[in-house]
């Protein structure tokens, strides 16, 4: 299943956040492989400065254990000064509903 949502940049941080990207910890890829996500790509609009990530996952449910994973945590917290986040520094994600797909 494929999985769409989109996020929030803070003005003025679309380099930085390439760069933390560029730079992603092997924990927290290793960790989103174990959970089973594949082909994650994340897209930036620059003129509105948000994010849309897409993902594709064999069970959905199992995004939600993310959650209480430690590297997840870190991670949060690591990118909560350059994005829109929850108090508990999770990024403010909406989830996007799929219109089309072309295979």
């Amino acid at each position: 299943m494929r999985v769409a949502f989109k996020m929030q940049l803070n003005p003025g941080q679309e380099a930085e956040y390439q760069r933390r990207h560029d730079e992603i910890w092997p924990e927290l890829a290793d960790l989103l492989r174990e959970t089973g996500v594949k082909n994650y790509s994340i897209f930036l609009d620059a003129e509105h400065l948000s994010l849309f990530g897409v993902l594709d996952i064999a069970h959905p449910a199992l995004l939600d254990t993310l959650p209480q994973h430690p590297v997840m945590q870190r991670w949060w917290a690591y990118m909560s000064d350059i994005m829109a986040t929850n108090a508990d520094h999770s990024p403010v994600s909406i989830p996007l509903k799929e219109v089309f797909y072309l295979s």
